[in-house]
């Protein structure tokens, strides 16, 4: 699909520019694009991944049964679990990025799999169902969004077992769903992998917890190794990642991997211009003000650097997106949270600083449900608070899953 995207970009440029160029032109310039495409394809195959240095692949792409029977069945967090899991539930619509269908779900199947309960199984079982073939109409944005919680539910409720047939449909939809090309803010006809492989902000974010999610639930351990490449890229290991973009690209993207500074080219939030990543590395200093942290694509959202700076809610969005799925990664024997001088750790200091020079605004939001994870995995105590409905964008119930133990 790749190949044939790359020939209709390559003659839509060439009758574009109003050329009288011969079918032997033609032919010549799709040849070149094509050398230039697997070249850059030999490349990053050649890359070898990050090394799984943490005890692993443990059970579970998010918890363990184990784990879970050990988590209460009382106490605030559970109330809320236990009634979004009971209550009514919005219309499946993977295309609506603002859908909670699919959290919900979660939901469901975490009640299904900690209390053991059947009615609850086969409620999660029928909403996975239902979502199949609902992202059309949507973009990348949506499909990053939303897949994540059901493939965990699916996972959770142990879908093979229960339903085979069901499980066998859902497995080939997952393996179709993320080469779909659904498109994204910038490239009419990305798909979910490009999206990550592409995009250093947010949009990369949600669509590579989804990407390793599928990863991790099919079992394919090339696809993991790959985003574990390209995660650490985007944390600032630039040798780990010299990537290819998605679907659709220009020559001169060829090889590149992330494409940063959106379509105005700012990187301005970048320490070094010349070599962005996205992360800003340990120590990173602009016009005397520590940028440490900051995400500088989802930072950039609401303008160029500046100081006091606009406020953005991107970079929480982002970090919603990357902390589930270095979270799924660590569960696989990568050690993401230690990459790059803990750049996950890094970059919500630098929001959590941000909201205590700055507490007009809302740089630190409590009710994050990736900001437990954080705490869990750093031993840290960060401010959080289970959220009213218990869920963000992605996911949700880690004051739950996730709690301090």
């Amino acid at each position: 699909m790749r190949t044939l995207a790359s020939l209709g970009l390559a003659v839509a440029v060439l009758l574009a520019s109003g050329c009288s160029t011969t079918n032997g032109e033609r032919s010549e310039a799709l040849e070149r694009q094509d050398r230039k495409q697997e070249q850059a394809q030999e490349r990053a195959a050649a890359t070898p991944p990050p090394p799984r240095t943490l005890p692993g692949p443990t059970e579970g792409i998010w918890i363990s049964g184990e784990e879970l029977r050990r988590l209460p069945t009382s106490g605030a967090a559970w109330e809320r679990l236990k009634a979004a899991a009971d209550g009514p539930m919005r219309p499946r619509d993977i295309a609506d990025q603002d859908s909670n269908h699919d959290v919900k779900t979660l939901a469901v199947a975490l009640v299904a799999a900690r209390t053991g309960d059947s009615d609850y199984r086969e409620r999660a079982a029928d909403a996975i169902e239902g979502a199949i073939g609902t992202e059309e109409g949507g973009r990348t944005l949506a499909l990053g969004r939303n897949l994540l919680s059901y493939v965990i539910a699916a996972d959770l409720i142990d879908l093979r077992a229960y339903d085979p047939a069901l499980d066998v449909e859902f497995r080939e939809w997952l393996r179709m769903v993320r080469h779909e090309p659904l498109g994204s803010e910038t490239v009419e006809d990305q798909t979910l992998v490009g999206t990550h492989e592409r995009s250093a902000s947010n949009w990369g974010g949600m669509a590579g917890a989804s990407r390793a999610a599928i990863a991790a639930y099919l079992g394919e351990e090339q696809e993991l190794e790959r985003v574990a490449k390209v995660m650490k890229g985007w944390l600032g290991d630039r040798a780990s990642y010299p990537g290819i973009p998605g679907l659709v690209f220009d020559s001169e993207d060829v090889g590149e991997g992330f494409r940063f500074g959106g379509s105005e080219n700012d990187l301005t939030w970048h320490v070094d211009p010349s070599r962005p990543q996205g992360v800003n590395p340990k120590g990173a200093m602009k016009e005397g003000h520590s940028i440490d942290g900051a995400l500088p694509e989802d930072m950039r959202r609401a303008g160029e650097f500046t100081w006091p700076p606009r406020y953005t809610q991107y970079p929480r969005e982002a970090l919603s997106g990357y902390v589930a799925l270095a979270e799924i990664l660590h569960r696989q024997g990568y050690d993401v949270f230690g990459w790059e001088d803990k750049a996950l750790l890094r970059a919500c200091e630098f929001l959590f600083e941000l909201d205590e020079e700055f507490p007009e605004e809302e740089w630190w939001e409590p009710g994050v449900p990736a900001y437990w994870i954080v705490n869990y995995r750093y031993g840290t105590s960060f401010p959080v608070t289970g959220p009213d409905e218990g869920f963000g964008r992605n996911f949700g119930w880690t004051d739950w899953t996730h709690a301090p133990r």
